[in-house]
């Protein structure tokens, strides 16, 4: 019989369902593209870690409910209090989803992650740490932070420096949008199915009763499907972006990109070009750092220096960037 429950005033906003064996955090801000407030950190905190320390557990399941899997973060939250003065709201709650990101990442039984519609952000720094990653044909992935004056943060200088190439480079300074299947493709993903099959996987893993990943892989396996390419997905394009974002700097990948418009107009480059020119300059150039020192570090060496770099943002040490990029998108 499946159990539910849930805490105090905002109990709805993720819901704690399955059963003895296999536990499942339902993201349901679907109004609000599941994007993730404080509270509904902490209580995901506090439940994963009840879970772990549960010998009957033997898997942790993570979806979103509505359209999105999760959007990011309430940036409107953070904003809203640091204007006010309160900047600590804004390294706290970073703070605190470091630390959700790290204990999934980090989990002693398997996490299954199913990421049907739109991950971005915060929603990529809790997803994409898991075991299993499946995607589907409604999922869209970005990081889009530089465009409103901050920077690919929530482990993303970990898992964008560990896919092929510089392909992480061209996603975290473009904002460009994948789908399901060229993240399977490009490793951020495990897995691909179709979203109609979502509710027949987790029926198939409520039969869990071991922690063998093995297991664990051979039910998801029945239940995926083979991933429509694009033939001329950005993906495709990875030794044109190699050439270009391997680049020195920021200014040098604008240049070589538009180096590379003049004899191809294909509309990803010129996408490119034009988000990385309304872009934040310093986010991008703080963006292509993390990265590339991303590649030389552990997942906690990156979270350490990513709550480094925001808490300066936070403060307005490093300018009031964030402040003005937040206030122009909206």
């Amino acid at each position: 019989m499946a159990i539910r429950h849930c805490f105090d005033k905002d109990v709805d906003q993720v819901l704690f369902e399955g059963n003895s064996c296999v536990k499942k955090v339902i993201l349901n801000r679907p109004h609000k593209l599941n994007s993730l407030t404080y509270h509904m950190i902490c209580q995901m905190i506090k439940e994963l870690k009840a879970y772990e320390v549960d010998p009957k557990v033997k898997i942790v399941i993570l979806k979103g409910n509505g359209k999105a899997f999760c959007a990011g973060g309430d940036v409107l939250a953070s904003y809203t209090s640091m204007v006010a003065g309160h900047w600590s709201y804004g390294t706290n709650f970073y703070k605190k989803q470091i630390m959700l990101d790290y204990l999934v990442a980090t989990y002693g039984k398997p996490v299954v992650a199913i990421i049907d519609g739109i991950v971005m952000g915060g929603g990529a720094g809790l997803s994409l740490q898991g075991t299993f990653r499946i995607v589907t044909e409604n999922t869209v992935f970005a990081m889009p932070e530089t465009a409103i004056g901050h920077f690919t943060d929530v482990g993303s200088s970990y898992f964008l420096s560990r896919i092929p190439g510089c392909f992480g480079e061209y996603l975290g300074l473009t904002g460009a949008k994948i789908r399901g299947a060229e993240m399977v493709e490009c490793g951020l993903a495990t897995h691909f199915m179709l979203a109609k099959d979502a509710r027949l996987l987790e029926t198939a893993l409520d039969e869990v009763t071991s922690t063998d990943t093995k297991t664990i892989s051979e039910i998801i396996s029945k239940f995926m499907h083979k991933p429509n390419v694009k033939q001329h997905g950005a993906f495709s394009r990875l030794e044109i972006i190699n050439k270009c974002f391997s680049r020195t700097t920021v200014e040098e990948i604008l240049s070589s990109l538009e180096s590379e418009a003049e004899t191809k107009s294909e509309k990803w480059i010129l996408d490119a070009i034009n988000w990385m020119k309304s872009a934040c300059p310093a986010s991008l150039k703080i963006s292509l750092r993390s990265i590339r020192e991303g590649r030389k570090q552990g997942l906690e060496q990156c979270l350490i220096q990513e709550c480094t770099i925001v808490c300066h943002i936070v403060r307005r040490t490093v300018s009031n960037d964030f402040y003005e990029g937040f206030l122009a998108g909206n």
